[in-house]
């Protein structure tokens, strides 16, 4: 494993809020307050500037790579309501293929959908709202928007693993009709609520209102599925607590052939608080590792031990530092 840390200088002119990785780990985008998207080409060590790319008015506040079977394909939110979604063209770089304008605030978040879901762009919003955005097989895109879905403004949105947890086992359990349609969103509501896709009505609805946080929730993420019986969800808040939610795979009664869902159990990551906000939490690939980014300018490292109990490993500092 290589531990150490590439340091650059992203050339923004105010703080920075996202970079993201495409799915081949070559290319980085980076967005700030400046307004601004900028790319570069990472080479092992080497990094090459790229690109700057300016269309919105506001701070910009989270990019996201598409999947590469819809192309080169890169999505960005901003505090001026809109999400963009750029595509690039050999020869011409990048360029704006579609204004989603239907918010009324603030576009905190974005994810794109697992790519079996096809290219489905989830957002969330200050106005209280999240909308879904599909690139139709039509060739357009069509907008489904989910009102009141945190009263006082959406912070965060995450998928679900598209293979339900536990059914690696199972034969068929990668097949169209058993994709898990599902995702969570989290709010200044100080809520995280769980959406599944309901076939009938064509649309996603709450499942599940997770309440623990005492202020308001400032990220949500899926850890992705890697054969273990249970689903993992990890949350940060403005309260500066992270808890890990976990949901062990349904059993099915064999003679019924029903599976009813399992409670979520709610764990805190540290006994303590944090020093500050916690801002941000993401997931390893791999699925076992989570990083905490906390508002005293670092980062923590935690991994579950075989007791079931959360561990930090590690802690890098401002300075991409190991500690």
């Amino acid at each position: 494993t290589n531990n150490e840390t590439l340091q650059f200088d992203t050339q923004h002119e105010d703080m920075i809020h996202d970079a993201q990785l495409d799915y081949y780990g070559k290319r980085l985008a980076t967005c700030s307050s400046d307004g601004t998207i900028h790319l570069f080409e990472i080479n092992g060590k080497q990094q090459k500037f790229v690109a700057t790319l300016k269309e919105h008015s506001g701070p910009v506040w989270q990019v996201s790579w598409a999947h590469p079977k819809f192309g080169s394909v890169l999505a960005s939110c901003s505090y001026d309501g809109t999400v963009l979604i750029w595509k690039e063209t050999p020869g011409s770089g990048f360029s704006v293929i579609k204004k989603h304008d239907k918010h009324q605030a603030s576009v905190n978040a974005i994810a794109w959908a697992p790519h079996e879901l096809g290219p489905v762009l989830l957002c969330g919003s200050s106005d209280g709202k999240i909308s879904l955005l599909t690139f139709t097989e039509e060739g357009v895109w069509d907008a489904q928007i989910i009102r009141n879905a945190h009263a006082t403004g959406v912070n965060a949105v995450s998928w679900a693993p598209v293979i339900a947890a536990g059914t690696f086992a199972q034969p068929g359990a990668t097949q169209k009709a058993s994709l898990v349609k599902q995702f969570a969103s989290g709010g200044c509501d100080q809520n995280i609520k769980i959406w599944a896709y309901s076939e009938d009505k064509k649309t996603y609805d709450v499942v599940k209102v997770l309440e623990g946080h005492g202020d308001w929730v400032r990220d949500v993420a899926y850890a992705p599925n890697i054969g273990l019986p249970r689903t993992y969800l990890a949350s940060c808040s403005q309260d500066k607590n992270v808890y890990i939610w976990t949901q062990d795979a349904p059993i099915t009664k064999a003679a019924a052939g029903q599976s009813a869902a399992s409670d979520w159990v709610r764990t805190q990551l540290s006994s303590t608080p944090f020093p500050d906000v916690v801002w941000r939490v993401s997931w390893s690939m791999s699925g076992n590792v989570l990083a905490v980014s906390c508002g005293d300018n670092k980062i923590t490292l935690w991994k579950e031990n075989l007791k079931g109990e959360w561990e930090r490993i590690s802690e890098i500092n401002e300075n991409g530092q190991r500690a």
